[in-house]
């Protein structure tokens, strides 16, 4: 276990007096001027302490948890802005809790925070839509600016997130949601669906979106433009994507 770059927990208080004191408290503020809450996933205690010392003292609302079921117990009970999630924690895994919160929490912020430092574990969790990937021994200052940025992020989409009746995209991501679940969209349909949407008065040719979607690469038949059209009708709750006769297709601005 590497615990140079963690101080004691009595050696922090001394600490935190010379340096975390000191640092600017942004003070990040949900509707209400409630404090951000963040919950976190760490079963080693030093580090559980100090750093939830430090989340403290920026003035977070810190619930901490030491293993990944009790994890999922508190996220189905209580609403979080971030979750700060080790790997390796008892009964379930970090990144079981981060495919739940991706599946029932999409606009929680996530960071996973491990002395895992494989690739294969790290692309696994990018690949289940994680907002930062932390290698432990980690500075608690870097992690709390890793914080800062995300929620920033997340500030930003709450206003600049296109939502309209219910449906927006999360650009970053690649991730399309509707009333905050998340809809399972392949890549090509999702640049499709962002595509229209992004010029929501403008209709486009087949041709066009081929060249939106692929570049200059596709070789084939311009109707497989049809074919994701159908796709995300199927899968969208209502017709976002409305025909356009002898031109292609168009956004849906009755919707908006």
């Amino acid at each position: 276990m590497h615990d140079v770059r963690y101080p004691t927990v009595n050696s922090f208080i001394t600490l935190s007096k010379n340096i975390c004191y000191n640092l600017p408290k942004y003070s990040f503020l949900r509707e209400g001027g409630r404090m951000i809450k963040v919950l976190f996933l760490e079963d080693e205690p030093t580090i559980m302490e100090v750093l939830t010392e430090y989340m403290k003292l920026q003035q977070y609302d810190v619930t901490q948890v030491e293993d990944g079921e009790a994890a999922i117990h508190l996220l189905e009970e209580n609403s979080f802005d971030l979750a700060v999630l080790d790997i390796m924690v008892p009964n379930k895994s970090g990144l079981e809790v981060l495919q739940y919160i991706r599946e029932f929490k999409p606009d929680m912020g996530a960071i996973m925070l491990t002395a895992i430092s494989d690739e294969q574990t790290q692309l696994k969790a990018f690949n289940l839509y994680a907002d930062d990937y932390v290698i432990k021994p980690v500075s608690p200052l870097i992690l709390l600016k890793r914080m800062e940025t995300i929620l920033r992020r997340s500030k930003y989409f709450e206003k600049k997130s296109d939502k309209i009746d219910g449906l927006y995209l999360n650009e970053d991501a690649y991730q399309a949601f509707y009333d905050n679940s998340p809809l399972q969209l392949t890549l090509s349909e999702f640049l499709l669906l962002q595509t229209l949407k992004k010029e929501s008065g403008r209709a486009f040719t087949r041709e066009q979106l081929i060249l939106r979607i692929f570049n200059e690469d596709y070789i084939g038949n311009d109707r497989i433009i049809d074919a994701h059209v159908k796709n995300l009708r199927k899968k969208l709750p209502h017709n976002y994507i409305k025909t356009v006769i002898g031109v292609g297709y168009q956004y849906n601005q009755a919707l908006s």
